[in-house]
């Protein structure tokens, strides 16, 4: 039985919400009185209960139904709600330890090291984006389709022949007549699936954790497809497929020249996402299906980072997925056993991925054993301390938080601007100063006279200051009178000058 009440609705229980709830849980009347009339007992006086408070009044008043009902109510809300009594401070056992590293014994010989993500101060655990992560995981996920679309190259010119090598015997496929149309709708149901994935990501707080779990799991899956692609050959699946090999000759041209034709396209179905509504048409790449793969996924991803109580979203993304695998067989374009495959192996991937990433005690048993076969999810998940909690932004955050990333992203080029400029300048600078010394020396030996008239120029002019301080009227004097005098130099005409 698990609660659909979510940690903060708890602690937002009113004594009459308290009251409703108890009385689901098939409380009698007079203990909901004693309870909730007399004692006013909420919610979040509801979750910390103890089992000394069920030694005291008013609940060892009680009768026994009605005790057993409280406690195992009182339990099942305190199972779902660990990580809110760490931070009310009344959890005895919490979850993890404030320690990140620890030595301990392992079964399985020698010490073992255990990993305990960080905790805020307060206990609350901490969910940091780490986009850094995100970014490499991205490039992991281009660089493995970029992978795909080679393979996909290599294996549409290793086709069998359709003379040859005819369809293989299939339960679907020899009863299910061929539906032209059914493999474009397909890609139609996808488009539909991944515009959902954007909406969901655009919104969701911890939308770089999201993104680096969906980069690293489909990069995974795809590049184990190009192992399966290219070990072994099966032959069309259908006579409406007109598959033939692109033959490469060598006469006139070099290995180079057919490896960049090949790299072409490459390119072209890296492009077109492998899509055939986008003009991409590849033969050879069944087992297993890369359409299946991407259905999945999107599927899995949608669900389990939506609330569970939005369950006619889930049910449309459960549909989409199912019908697209039906028109992938019903257009004849894969066998059943790659589309069996693919969901299977991209279903059992995700549950495992998911299932330890949000049970960090699985990955704490042996730490050094999960960095060794699990490389990726121990370097992607080393800092996220379990469930990832399925928190909203509005669009005045998300425009809030985009801003203060542009705002992040001009400070650091600033910054690194100042740092690559400031050398260069503080170099200049001191070499010009350098060569102006160089050249005052120079100066002052080429000419010592001028040295002396420069010294005797400026012991003069000490010696003035000094005596217009001691003597100011003397100085006002014969300031004014020089004034006087060419005032009326420039008054005067110059016949009456020269009278």
């Amino acid at each position: 039985m698990a609660l659909p009440y979510s940690s903060e609705a708890i602690l937002d229980w009113t004594v009459q919400d308290t009251k409703f709830y108890l009385k689901k849980e098939g409380v009698s009347d007079s203990a909901l009185h004693a309870l909730c009339d007399v004692n006013l007992v909420d919610g979040k006086c509801l979750l910390v209960l103890n089992e000394t408070d069920f030694q005291t009044e008013p609940i060892s008043k009680l009768t026994l139904k009605d005790r057993k009902c409280l406690y195992v109510f009182c339990k099942l809300i305190q199972r779902e709600n660990q990580h809110t009594l760490v931070e009310l401070g009344v959890s005895e056992q919490p979850l993890y330890s404030q320690h990140k590293y620890s030595k301990v014994d392992s079964d399985y010989g020698g010490d073992s090291e255990r990993i305990s993500p960080d905790v805020s101060e307060d206990g609350r655990p901490l969910y940091p984006p780490e986009k850094s992560k995100a970014l490499l995981a991205l490039m992991y996920v281009v660089a493995v389709t970029w992978i795909t679309a080679f393979v996909m190259v290599i294996v549409h010119d290793r086709v069998p022949d359709m003379q040859r090598y005819p369809p293989l015997p299939d339960i679907f496929l020899d009863n299910v007549p061929l539906i032209p149309w059914a493999f474009d709708m397909c890609e139609v149901t996808g488009t539909i699936l991944f515009t959902m994935w954007l909406i969901l990501l655009l919104f969701h707080k911890h939308r770089f954790i999201l993104m680096r779990r969906f980069f690293a799991l489909s990069g995974t899956v795809f590049l184990l497809r190009c192992v399966t692609m290219l070990i072994t050959s099966l032959s069309v699946p259908g006579a409406h497929l007109q598959c033939h090999p692109r033959f490469y000759t060598t006469k006139g041209h070099s290995l180079f020249a057919d490896l960049a034709r090949r790299l072409s396209q490459a390119f072209i179905i890296w492009r077109g996402a492998g899509l055939s509504i986008r003009g991409v048409k590849t033969c050879g790449d069944y087992m297993f299906s890369g359409h299946t793969v991407a259905l999945t996924m999107l599927n899995f991803f949608i669900t389990e980072y939506t609330p569970r109580h939005i369950y006619y979203l889930h049910t449309l993304s459960w549909m989409l997925n199912m019908f697209g695998i039906f028109f992938i067989l019903a257009a004849h374009e894969h066998y059943s056993i790659d589309v069996f495959v693919a969901f299977y192996i991209t279903s059992r991937l995700f549950l495992y991925y998911h299932t330890l990433s949000n049970n960090q005690a699985l990955m704490q048993r042996d730490s050094t054993r999960t960095k060794v076969w699990f490389p990726l999810f121990s370097y992607f998940e080393s800092h996220v301390d379990g469930i990832v909690p399925n928190e909203y932004e509005t669009p005045n955050e998300i425009a809030a938080n985009l801003i203060e990333f542009v705002k992040d992203l001009y400070l650091d080029f600033v910054r690194k601007v100042v740092k690559i400029v400031r050398p260069s300048r503080s170099h200049v600078d001191r070499a010009s100063f350098d060569s102006n010394r160089n050249k005052r020396e120079a100066n002052l030996k080429i000419n010592p006279d001028h040295l002396t008239s420069n010294l005797n120029k400026d012991a003069s002019t000490s010696s003035d200051i000094k005596h217009r301080k001691n003597h100011p009227k003397e100085t006002n004097s014969s300031i004014s009178e020089n004034v006087k005098g060419e005032i009326s130099n420039i008054c005067l005409p110059n016949n009456s000058k020269d009278k």
